[in-house]
Parts: structure tokens; sequence; C-alpha cells
């Protein structure tokens, strides 16, 4: 389908503000995906195109944390694999694995992650004791995460931040360096996925993806010269605002088990 200029102009825009929010708390498909329905783009060629445009965003975010030296991206590559592994199967179980569910849960998974950032004082810079080893949580944590966003997908990036700090013991500028190239491996492995359904529009993903990889250079540079102090309140406001959207959603199950 043909996209009108002034339609493209606002879905670049929409993509360099995802970008730069997604590179410090995620949740850039929180803008992304209702924009590109709000233009008139099919659902599921939405979701095809949003995983290819959130590439360059991610890539774009991974490497400039890489450049700076806050990950090692040649260390981190297997764990990237690995999501990007469990994001492949993820999209492939969307034909059979019922989505109310997800639906109906993540609102309030999205609401307790914002109350761990909210409440709990000692999220800042310092690294702390690791809880699970580097072999545990590539062979646990990062594949579920990985399934998760292939399957559903928002909140992704805060799901693996949370892992990063709670789990490795992370700081936060550490954490949110760290998600990017294994969040860049989950939309590498769902991509794989819509492409072959050819339900991908490569155009507009491209266009947009040149706003994400915009965007993701501002935000990352922002956030490592700002660190916890706007990570934090970014992240918690992020899930805090991806927990409402989902539920207003007039096809929530709750919304609908509720009659509202």
């Amino acid at each position: 389908m043909d996209i009108a200029l002034h339609l493209l102009v606002f879905l670049f825009l929409a993509a360099f503000v995802a970008g730069f929010v997604d590179s410090i708390a995620g949740g850039g498909g929180m803008i992304t995906v209702p924009a590109m329905l709000l233009a008139g783009i099919p659902p599921l060629e939405t979701l095809g195109t949003n995983k290819l445009q959130s590439l360059f965003g991610s890539g774009s975010a991974s490497l400039a944390y890489g450049r700076a030296g806050h990950v090692n991206l040649k260390e981190q590559m297997p764990m990237a694999l690995i999501s990007a592994a469990g994001a492949a199967v993820g999209a492939v179980a969307t034909t059979f694995v019922p989505g109310d569910i997800l639906r109906l849960a993540l609102p309030f998974l999205l609401i307790a992650v914002a109350f761990y950032f909210a409440l709990k004082p000692n999220v800042g810079e310092l690294d702390r004791e690791r809880r699970l080893s580097v072999a545990a949580f590539s062979a646990s944590i990062v594949p579920l995460i990985g399934f998760y966003d292939g399957i559903f997908g928002p909140g992704t990036g805060s799901f693996f931040m949370l892992a990063f700090i709670s789990l490795a013991g992370f700081g936060i500028l550490k954490a949110t360096a760290h998600t990017k190239l294994l969040n860049f491996g989950s939309n590498f492995g769902g991509f794989l996925v819509f492409v072959l359904f050819g339900v991908v529009h490569w155009q507009l993903g491209v266009a947009m993806g040149i706003g994400q990889f915009l965007g993701a250079q501002v935000g990352s540079r922002f956030a490592m010269k700002n660190g916890a102090r706007i990570i934090k309140p970014l992240l918690v406001i992020t899930c805090v605002g991806l927990a409402i959207r989902l539920l207003m959603d007039p096809t929530n199950p709750l919304r609908l088990w509720l009659g509202w």
C-alpha cells in the first residue's frame, strides 16, 4: 500500500520519539504501534513492520552504549542469539497460544515493575551482588523474555532491565546498555517469522527505522549523561503509561469481562 507524505512524516516523527524513549526505558512500541494503526496500516502488517523499524532503534542504542564502553557487544552476542531464538519460537506460537491470557496479566505485571523501581531506593549506578550465574541467566531468563517478545511484546525492555538489575546485579545504566542488544535479538527473531509470513511493509519500516535510529542515538546519549536520575523515573512512567494504554484498549479481556 502507498503511504501519503504527511502520514510518512507523522510516522517518522513517531519513530524518532519511540527510539528516544526506548533507548532509555523501553516501551517504544507503545508509540509506534498505535501510530501505524492510526495511519491505517493493517494490524498484522503493523506488527511485522514494527519489528523491522525496532531493529534500527535497538541496534542504534546498542552501538552507542557499546562505543561508550557500557557493554561489550561481542561478549553479549551469544545471549542476543538466544533471545532471538526465543522470540522466533514465540512468534510462531502466536498461532495457537491464547493471547487473552497475556493481555489480561500484562498491565498488572508492568505496574508491579513500576512499583519495584519507584520504591526500591538502592537501584542506582553501582553494580551489586549477582544472584544468578551468566550461564543460568542465559539459559532461563533470556529465552523466556525473548519468547514473550515474540508472542506479545509490550514491556520487553522493561522486563530485561528488571532481570539484569534484580538477578545479574547490574546498575541501572549498565542494565539499560545490556538490554538493548538482547532487545535487538528478540526483535530480529520475531522479524524473521513475520518476513516468512509476508506481513512487513519494507518502505515504511525503513523510513521509520531511520527515525528510530536517530532517536535512539539522542536518547542513549541523554541516558549516559544523566544516568539513574533520568532512567529510573522514565522507566516508571513508561511502565505505568503502557499499563494504562493496555487497560484502556476496548478489546482488553478485563474490560470486556467487566462490561466497561
